[in-house]
């Protein structure tokens, strides 16, 4: 039970931290990312970093929520 609360934390962080970025103009320096060929669209800097942070959070709580699940299964 505590690793789904803990992904829900951390989902709750994640939305926090895009709201603040789609709000925030301090850092309007427009940038775009590029992957191989393929490249974004430019958008500001804040955004993507703020992005990152919340995709971030969202995939270390769902990585702790299968930790424990694959932690139970060894008990067993």
């Amino acid at each position: 039970m505590t690793s789904l609360t803990n992904l829900i934390i951390s989902a709750i962080a994640a939305a926090w931290v895009l709201a603040i970025a789609l709000l925030s103009v301090q850092n309007a320096t427009l940038v775009s990312l590029k992957f191989l060929v393929w490249r974004s669209i430019e958008l500001p800097w804040g955004l993507i970093l703020a992005g990152a942070v919340g995709i971030g959070f969202l995939v270390g709580g769902w990585l702790s929520l299968l930790g424990n699940n694959f932690n139970t299964i060894k008990r067993r």
